[in-house]
């Protein structure tokens, strides 16, 4: 038998060489001076050999440890190669079929997304479930096991970051049992189970005192040319904060007095025209000698290779003296939709031009331009009816209306 002194004696020789040890346990000697621990066995009258590790990584007492696990496994009747072969296909598939991977499986296939809503999804996975459920089986993942990791997010008092965590997490478990990798969802079970938020909604001013209040303002930002530029260019456009802050000269076409906006930037990923008025192209023809040459209308600070930071249109209003509970970069929208009705608009013209979800998906399909003159007519309409606030005219919302 083999000790501890013997292995350390034992020199390559120009070819390969075995030393035996005990009950099919030898050690293996390389030319090249590696030495490795070998399993030899019979299994149905045919010899074979199984490699265990080499030395001195693996100790002589953990080869024999590792001989007697195989003898076990040939005693059952199974040949230790197979075994190995299948135990180690079991673990592969063990691996592919975690948590982890399924859900970054999911996230490719997302492509109808908008990278923001994406990059969102992904930091939610990435952050709050993965360190828990990473590497777990999601077939073996049960209701209670999620519902810890759920209320970790809702002890921080995150309510509603809480469920959009469980509904993330019943895509990718729906994900999973679509491609057989899961037999059901958990997330069914957890109906109830976390706190519901409060409903907030969106901060805006919505008077017309206040809106010309408001527009006074931010003809005095005093920051950055292109930021005041933003500012000026939101109530004109109430396109979503993200859309404005990623416009890009490509889109803009002045001399038709319009904006493009791709799909892969829409929320609902459908191409979306936002018709120009007058005020808009005069602010976009002072930014032009400025920001032109770049690709972004509004670039970051820091680098012109990338956009504004998503903070930089509310961190302008607060600098205004307009807290989060008045006023934010998404107001401007709530805004606008109000008056906009209040003004005699016709719902379907405000909420195609507010590119919100079309509920009939055929519809959706067709309606890239509609209503397309009426658009152009009430983006008109709207910024004049702006420019009276400004100047603290006396308005009439229905002299701006659609009979105008």
């Amino acid at each position: 038998m083999l000790t501890d002194v013997k292995l350390r004696g034992l020199k390559p020789r120009p070819k390969l060489y075995r030393v035996a040890d005990s009950e099919g346990l030898c050690i293996e000697i390389r030319p090249g001076g590696s030495m490795l621990w070998r399993y030899r066995y019979r299994f149905a009258g045919k010899a074979n050999m199984l490699g265990l590790g080499e030395y001195p990584q693996v100790s002589l007492r953990e080869a024999r440890l590792a001989r007697d696990a195989q003898r076990k496994v040939l005693k059952g009747g199974a040949d230790p190669s197979v075994k190995r072969q299948q135990d180690s296909a079991t673990l592969a598939l063990a691996q592919a079929n975690t948590f982890k991977a399924v859900a970054g499986e999911w996230l490719d296939k997302q492509q109808h997304l908008t990278q923001s809503t994406l990059d969102k999804a992904k930091w939610m996975l990435e952050e709050l479930a993965f360190p828990w459920l990473g590497t777990r089986p999601i077939a073996d993942i049960q209701p209670p096991e999620l519902l810890s990791v759920l209320r970790r997010v809702e002890s921080r008092g995150r309510l509603e970051t809480a469920q959009r965590l469980k509904q993330r997490c019943a895509q990718v478990f729906r994900y999973a049992v679509a491609t057989g990798r899961a037999e059901r969802n958990p997330c069914a079970d957890l109906a109830g189970a976390l706190a519901t938020p409060k409903t907030v909604h969106r901060a805006a001013v919505l008077d017309p005192t206040g809106i010309g209040e408001l527009l006074r303002a931010i003809d005095s930002f005093t920051g950055t040319f292109p930021t005041a530029c933003a500012l000026k260019l939101a109530p004109l456009v109430f396109v979503r904060p993200g859309e404005l802050r990623q416009a890009e000269w490509a889109e803009i076409d002045l001399d038709a007095a319009q904006w493009r906006i791709p799909a892969s930037k829409m929320k609902m990923r459908r191409d979306h025209l936002v018709p120009l008025s007058s005020q808009a192209v005069a602010i976009l023809r002072g930014l032009e000698p400025l920001t032109g040459r770049r690709r972004y209308l509004f670039p970051s600070v820091r680098s012109g290779a990338r956009p504004m930071s998503e903070n930089t249109i509310n961190a302008a209003l607060r600098r205004l003296g307009y807290d989060k509970h008045e006023m934010t970069g998404h107001g401007f929208r709530s805004l606008a939709s109000t008056r906009l009705h209040e003004m005699g608009w016709t719902s379907e013209v405000i909420e195609r031009q507010l590119a919100h979800a079309e509920r009939n998906k055929v519809k959706a399909a067709y309606n890239h331009a509609e209503y397309l003159p009426e658009r152009r007519r009430m983006m008109q309409a709207w910024a004049d009816y702006l420019d009276t606030l400004r100047d603290r005219r006396n308005v009439v919302a229905g002299n701006f209306g659609h009979a105008a």
